[in-house]
């Protein structure tokens, strides 16, 4: 038997235990990328730096489900929101002290840094009579931040004292009634950070989606008022937006469900503006489609009219056109928003249900598309 080397074998061991510990370092490191969220401290009160309690950021006094805004927070409202598998929505804006927003023709406004932008989702108790009260679900925040716009999702507790930051999102049940007195119910998804970022993006950068010149360009009864009063003279009057032109000037979107507000032709295309536009433009995430729905494009081929689907999936089998002109039920359009398959909906996220009211103003919007 020959000798035993000693130190090769202990230069062996050591190499193994070396790379173990890198191994486990490795592994801790992107268990930390991943889920970091779960590791910090929670009792600081913080997570990744934001505050884990909606309660701490101080935009609302008093009970926070009454959502009374603080001094420096103001409500508004869109003349045609987004559609969230009929959840209702209360929105505020928090400037920084002392700055105001950029007025913008065509585009979301432009927003100092230190702007947040605060949504609440609620459905109703009962829908045919308000003074039964509100289920609050989530509040997204959008904060624009030095490096760019962060999504941050808070999940309310089943008391509704407070919303807790859920970085991984969640679905939560809920149920309410109807107009039509109707119990409904179903599995409301909240996004993960992530998700956000898949209607937010523009241009590779993350931007809001609502406030615009047109879908501001409508009255709002402000608390301490008590009267119906346009938003965006009310934003200039309280120093929160510069360079606004003469109110006959200023672009103005319909109500997607009021005939007294526009022609079908507007409140089709300003429903697909808000809902599918942002994803349906030459620099959103879904430009690789061709087919661009929001409210700017006036080339009918790009707005699909006899456009056969691209980049569209296992859903093209459905359609030989995006849009058939007095063919709704030949449209892919329709096809997706009929659709609750994730493989073939459309939007993608931000609902499960089928909006059936917005379903019948493009349906009969395809019908008088001339052939």
């Amino acid at each position: 038997m020959g000798k035993t080397n000693f130190p090769v074998i202990l230069y062996f061991m050591y190499q193994q235990m070396t790379r173990k510990v890198y191994l486990f370092a490795f592994s801790a490191l992107v268990f930390t990328l991943t889920l970091g969220h779960t590791l910090v401290p929670r009792s600081r009160g913080f997570v990744n730096n934001y505050p884990l309690k909606l309660s701490l950021y101080g935009f609302f006094r008093g009970k926070l489900a009454e959502l009374l805004p603080a001094k420096g927070v103001m409500p508004y409202t869109l003349n045609t929101p987004l559609f969230s598998d009929y959840a209702q929505k209360a929105r505020f804006i928090k400037l920084p002290k002392g700055k105001k927003a950029s007025y913008n023709a065509k585009e979301v406004f432009e927003f100092p840094v230190g702007t947040t932008l605060i949504k609440n989702f609620f459905y109703p108790i009962d829908a045919r009579d308000p003074s039964k009260g509100r289920r609050l679900v989530e509040t997204r925040l959008l904060i624009h931040e030095a490096n760019g716009w962060k999504a941050l999702p808070y999940v309310w507790n089943e008391e509704q004292t407070d919303a807790m930051l859920e970085i991984a999102g969640e679905t939560k049940q809920v149920s309410w009634i109807d107009k039509k007195g109707q119990t409904r119910k179903l599995g409301y998804m909240i996004p993960n950070m992530n998700q956000c970022k898949g209607c937010h993006v523009r241009g590779r950068k993350m931007m809001p989606i609502g406030p615009s010149a047109r879908q501001l360009n409508g009255n709002f009864i402000y608390p301490d008022k008590h009267k119906k009063i346009n938003q965006l003279l009310y934003w200039q009057k309280t120093g929160m937006l510069q360079g606004l032109p003469a109110l006959s000037n200023v672009p103005k979107a319909p109500v997607w469900n009021d005939p007294s507000t526009g022609d079908l032709n507007a409140r089709a295309r300003i429903w697909l503006d808000i809902n599918c536009g942002h994803c349906h433009r030459p620099d959103g995430p879904a430009n690789t489609s061709g087919l661009f729905l929001y409210i700017h494009e006036q080339n009918m081929a790009k707005l699909g009219v006899y456009k056969s689907p691209i980049a569209a999936g296992r859903a093209a089998q459905y359609a030989k056109y995006d849009i058939l002109p007095g063919e709704p039920n030949q449209s892919l359009v329709i096809t997706r928003l009929e659709a609750t398959d994730p493989g073939i909906r459309m939007p993608e996220l931000g609902r499960q249900t089928v909006h059936q009211e917005s379903l019948e103003l493009l349906k009969e919007w395809i019908k008088n598309i001339k052939k």
